[in-house]
């Protein structure tokens, strides 16, 4: 991890997609543990016989517990998948909030799992839990996005993932009704920014002297409160997107950092050079400038490059406090998955790297793309 062409889709993105083999012994366990009562609880919720055919976990989300569940309701035979929330994870979210989010989103143009159902019962299959239709013959790994037959149609996925967040910024609020559960924050960058600030100061286990400098930047840079408010996803990147074969996207993922605020924030979380490989490649997708094109066409939204480059640096300035907060979950016992540990490893340093470069008086661009 010390040049920007180490393969960081094997060491960083698909830390986000790490594969372990089932064995019988753990597929009994599942079965047990959350096949069984689940099948009598959704036959109480819905009034009619389900059984649980198979349950397999589906490795890969570093927030949520995911798996994949044939079952049979009322003698039909449909995938659903299940998250879970586990004990401790990168990012700390209510399930609740996620789940109103996909309600909220659901049946507008931006595709989104059908949400079937929330339980906030931790004692049902130990841990709170929604439940949504399976979107089937799908990948979601930004490491496919390089192999055939995905790479042919490296255009036509990137023309769409910017297109659908550039729709999601030409939606307000009101239009979604996540104003009725979410927060409306008066100054998103200082909202943003003095939240993802504290995490870094509570959770970091050593000094972080390049954050500290970062954090000092942006709070001189701030940008003036906007009253263009739009539901921001939060985590809107490769990895949490399906495509299919044929270069469709056929879901947006993984909602449980959404929030009011800058439609600016998701775009510049989306061309963040961790994502990808080459600097001026976003999401090993499309050329940055391009994406951003598109992004203004589908918003309908102009740029200002000043307040732009701010959410770039805050861009990275959140994800190292994301991996700041896994390592500390780690060190301390919270979770002794593995997955936290090479987020507050692999990721810090590269996010480091990112920002030293974009916060420089004479930026080499070694590791970040110029700023826009």
């Amino acid at each position: 991890m010390l040049t920007q062409s180490e393969p960081i889709l094997a060491l960083g993105i698909s830390a986000f997609h790490l594969h372990s083999h089932h064995n019988e012994a753990m597929t009994s366990k599942l079965e047990e543990t959350i096949g069984k009562p689940l099948a009598g609880y959704l036959s109480r919720v819905w009034g009619i016989e389900v059984a649980v055919d198979s349950v397999s976990q589906i490795y890969g989300g570093a927030s949520r517990q995911t798996y994949r569940i044939a079952i049979i309701a009322d003698g039909e035979a449909r995938n659903v998948i299940l998250r879970r929330d586990p004990a401790t994870s990168l990012i700390d979210t209510e399930r609740r909030h996620e789940y109103l989010t996909y309600q909220a989103v659901y049946g507008t143009d931006i595709p989104v799992p059908e949400p079937l159902l929330l339980e906030e019962d931790a004692t049902i299959i130990g841990g709170a839990f929604s439940l949504m239709a399976e979107i089937a013959n799908c990948e979601s790994a930004p490491a496919m996005l390089a192999e055939s037959p995905y790479r042919e149609h490296a255009d036509k996925i990137g023309n769409q993932f910017w297109s659908l967040l550039g729709g999601l910024a030409s939606r307000s609020p009101e239009d979604l009704g996540v104003d009725q559960f979410m927060d409306t924050p008066e100054h998103p960058a200082a909202h943003e920014l003095a939240y993802w600030a504290n995490v870094i100061r509570t959770d970091a286990l050593h000094p972080q002297p390049i954050a500290e400098a970062s954090i000092r930047w942006l709070e001189r840079n701030l940008p003036a409160a906007t009253n263009n408010l739009t539901l921001v996803h939060g985590d809107y990147r490769s990895g949490n997107f399906l495509y299919a074969d044929d270069g469709e996207i056929h879901g947006i993922l993984d909602w449980e950092m959404a929030h009011i605020g800058s439609p600016l924030e998701d775009l510049a979380w989306s061309l963040d050079p961790l994502w990808g490989n080459e600097a001026h490649i976003a999401g090993n997708l499309l050329p940055r400038q391009k994406a951003v094109e598109i992004w203004c066409a589908a918003s309908g939204l102009t740029i200002d490059a000043q307040e732009f480059r701010w959410w770039q640096v805050f861009a990275s300035l959140k994800g190292l406090a994301i991996w700041l907060s896994s390592a500390e979950d780690f060190h301390n016992g919270a979770s002794k998955d593995a997955i936290l540990a090479l987020a507050g490893w692999v990721m810090t340093d590269r996010q480091n790297r990112i920002l030293l470069d974009r916060i420089s008086p004479a930026p080499r661009g070694d590791w970040a793309e110029p700023l826009l």
